[in-house]
């Protein structure tokens, strides 16, 4: 069976690879690792198809070194103890170059069975995953490499491989192959920075292309479908969730619609319904909680009529909810006193209750006058003073009055009430 397409045109010198100018551009600092035939542990961190494999190629052809692949999804430690039964044999004079896929999926036992190899130099190791390494890979093995993380390759800077791609299908092709203009700019543009999704697009579309007239002709029609949702990077549990997530919340912070919408589409393009949902409930009591209250239960409103409504109407309530919270004044007042309260309750900074609030009749004849609770209804203005935190706390303060226009009113009636500043 012919090879598939991605890996019969796979770059063989780093002047071919596309993208990542950042790490193989004049003078990078990995351009110069793999020049010099370094023999340092490389972790290559980065989504799929932007070249992190072509690259362990091409450092295995520069140094002259036997290249053994495996990959942590399906590998062994077993797998692990026969590349290491080569090591000093003829079937690696100089040594291992062990690149190894995926190794987030290794256990940390696995990963600890290289670190001896790697110690006394037997093998090489390249690894390469599309999660963050700082949480995935064992410390021990991270402190012996240098991390390098791949970016997604760009549209225009893909194209020219599309159109390389096209090339080669057309000089392999029986019959004469032609297409439309707009052909190689949207599987470009639809691959979401993935090489490896365009040109198995380029691949599939020669595929499945209908011989009219004595020629094959690729649509764009046709590239739409072959290339649909591919532009899209999500794993529920992966980085990729948490980022988009995360750039939801801070373009809400930051009061930008326009990226709010954006971020929240491509959450629910992904099919993802709860996780936006959440996360605007967050945001209402978060970044905006006392500067505009309300904001709070029109968000829940929103939410629950997207859960009623499933996709793709969820779409319609969940856009209003993000709008209203990006263009909404923003508070994280309330946000800070909990979590100050909460850091003293965890330093055991608490004390007793005092007396007169505990759920018991304060004002029986044992209690003592000092104990009496004071009911705030009946005083003036529903307000007495009276001491509320235990002894241990009298005089902290963990509410900052916000400058917005509901706090700031909020503080001038009670000012006015109090009869001091506050």
């Amino acid at each position: 069976m012919d090879r598939p397409l991605a890996d019969r045109i796979r770059p063989k010198t780093l002047d071919e690879v596309v993208g990542q100018r950042h790490l193989l551009g004049p003078n990078a600092l990995l351009r110069r690792f793999i020049e010099k035939g370094t023999d340092a542990n490389l972790v290559f961190y980065g989504p799929s198809g932007t070249g992190k494999t072509t690259i362990a190629n091409i450092i295995a052809t520069q140094t002259h070194r036997t290249l053994y692949k495996l990959n942590a999804t399906t590998a062994s430690l077993q797998d692990i103890k026969d590349i290491m039964a080569d090591v000093g044999t003829m079937m690696a004079p100089k040594g291992i170059l062990l690149y190894l896929d995926e190794i987030q999926y290794f256990n940390k036992k696995q990963q600890q069975s290289l670190l001896e190899f790697m110690e006394n130099g037997a093998i090489t190791l390249i690894a390469s995953t599309t999660e963050n390494p700082y949480f995935y890979v064992y410390s021990a093995l991270l402190s012996r490499s240098t991390v390098f993380e791949f970016k997604p390759v760009t549209a225009q800077e893909v194209l020219p491989a599309v159109e390389r791609a096209l090339g080669v299908v057309r000089q392999e092709s029986q019959l004469p192959l032609i297409w439309e203009e707009g052909v190689p700019d949207y599987i470009a543009h639809a691959c979401g920075g993935d090489v490896r999704k365009a040109m198995n697009a380029v691949e599939l579309l020669y595929e499945a292309a209908v011989p009219c007239k004595g020629e094959l002709l690729l649509t764009v029609s046709d590239a739409e479908q072959v290339a649909q949702r591919s532009a899209m990077r999500y794993d529920r549990d992966g980085d990729a969730h948490y980022d988009l997530l995360s750039a939801l919340q801070k373009s809400i912070r930051g009061s930008d619609p326009d990226a709010a919408v954006h971020y929240l589409a491509r959450l629910l393009e992904a099919g993802d319904l709860l996780s936006p949902c959440r996360r605007l409930l967050v945001i209402a009591a978060e970044d905006i909680g006392l500067a505009y209250p309300m904001a709070i239960p029109i968000v829940k409103a929103c939410v629950d009529s997207a859960l009623q409504l499933g996709l793709p109407e969820a779409r319609l309530p969940l856009g209003d909810a993000a709008i209203l919270l990006a263009t909404a004044p923003k508070s994280n007042t309330g946000h800070n006193a909990i979590i100050a309260a909460m850091e003293d309750v965890k330093r055991g900074k608490t004390g007793d209750i005092p007396r007169h609030l505990k759920n018991v009749h304060a004002d029986s004849a044992d209690a003592g006058p000092v104990a009496k609770y004071k009911y705030p209804h009946v005083y003036p203005n529903r307000w007495v003073e009276q001491q509320y935190l235990p002894d241990e706390l009298v005089g902290t303060s963990y509410y900052q009055w916000g400058e917005n226009k509901t706090e700031q009113a909020a503080k001038a009636y009670w000012e006015k009430i109090k009869g001091k500043p506050l």
